[in-house]
């Protein structure tokens, strides 16, 4: 048996990790993933700043699921303090989420692609993606960091004035055609299938265990996603299906994911169909502080579920903050159904769960080696 390690700088990777394989004629027996590469300490920065302030932070947890970080954060005080939010603020929130959800989806597919060596369709699913990220910059002003949610609603600027939602939709329109397209050519292709099906398959019991979350877990037959477990409210208004697959490989991971997309669109028209009847308000600026104890809050991003918890001090400072992301139990499943696979298909599996490195490295642990 002998080693071989990836990374932390690797081609097949966007963010630093270090992956070790313990090889047995290019047959994977063991494997460790080990993260920590860009600890950035976000937790410790946002002790003791207004809540306001911390939604800044909160955003660059991410650089791609940075709505779904900003909307999670100032729901822990919403919630906590009883903060009437407009709903038609709710609603554009859940707009902007699913958009993201969709440009996100739509990154991980092209990533994997380009793992397995086709560049083309690498290229494809950027391209599909366009309309999406040129959606995003109509509403909110911005393709990736868009700064909507803010205590008590949303900015001024994201606020969809009716004259936007026919362009909105004509994006659409265009977008799920191409979709379309991209899913029966991805089925069709024999060489695609070979390298997604059955490969790095985490079985329903595997994915229990190690608390797979998102796409990873409904790959594997779980069903998980927040958004039908009333959590967020605003999603009881809208009519879609949460996507499951139980052949647990590549493949289903891969599926969901493209199959989300197209709920998401259904999310987004119903969204936008019903906002010009909604109430105009769209923020709520009368709204009071209290002091309270760490309060828990949680949201389905793009990768799975996504925690928030922090409290309020009697000057109305953030105290004790957490924040999970789903990459880390992920990776942990990810880690457990390496062994086994040959070493060409360690990286496909790990991209497969679609981990964020960055978001998951918040958190160092230093031990004092002491000596007697």
């Amino acid at each position: 048996m002998y080693e071989f390690s990836i990374g932390p700088v690797h081609p097949t990777m966007l963010e630093p990790h270090r992956l070790r394989l313990f090889l047995e004629d290019e047959v994977i027996k063991d494997a460790e993933l080990v993260i920590g590469t860009n600890y950035r300490g976000i937790e410790l920065i946002m002790e003791g700043l207004p809540p306001e302030k911390i939604n800044i932070i909160a955003e660059k947890v991410c650089g791609i699921c940075s709505h779904i970080h900003v909307w999670t954060c100032v729901k822990v005080v919403e919630d906590a303090c009883k903060i009437d939010v407009p709903e038609r603020a709710d609603y554009i929130r859940a707009i902007v989420e699913e958009f993201e959800r969709i440009h996100s989806h739509l990154l991980c597919i092209g990533h994997l692609f380009e793992v397995i060596g086709f560049e083309t369709m690498t290229y494809r699913s950027f391209m599909i993606r366009e309309p999406i990220m040129q959606a995003l910059e109509l509403i909110t002003g911005g393709r990736v960091q868009n700064s909507c949610p803010i205590i008590g609603g949303i900015r001024p600027r994201c606020n969809i004035i009716n004259e936007k939602i026919p362009k909105i939709l004509k994006y659409i329109e265009n977008f799920k055609e191409n979709l379309e397209k991209l899913k029966e050519r991805t089925l069709n292709d024999p060489m695609i299938m070979i390298r997604l099906k059955e490969v790095g398959i985490l079985d329903k019991k595997t994915a229990k265990k190690y608390h797979a979350t998102g796409p990873t877990a409904r790959g594997s037959g779980l069903k998980c996603d927040i958004r039908k477990l009333d959590i967020v409210p605003v999603y009881n208004n809208f009519d879609f299906e949460e996507v499951i697959y139980d052949e647990g490989d590549v493949y289903a991971r891969t599926f969901v994911r493209i199959d989300e997309c197209f709920e998401s669109i259904k999310i987004i028209e119903q969204a936008l169909y019903h906002l010009p009847d909604l109430d105009k308000k769209f923020y709520n600026p009368n709204y009071e502080l209290k002091k309270f104890k760490p309060y828990d809050t949680y949201n389905e991003a793009q990768r799975g579920q996504v925690y928030y918890s922090y409290g309020l001090d009697e000057n109305w400072r953030v105290r004790q903050v957490k924040i999970r992301t789903p990459t880390a139990t992920n990776l942990a499943c990810m880690e457990k159904i390496l062994p086994g696979h040959h070493v060409s298909e360690a990286e496909l599996i790990i991209v497969s769960c679609d981990p964020c490195f960055t978001c998951t490295d918040r958190m160092i642990i230093i031990e004092e080696n002491k000596r007697k």
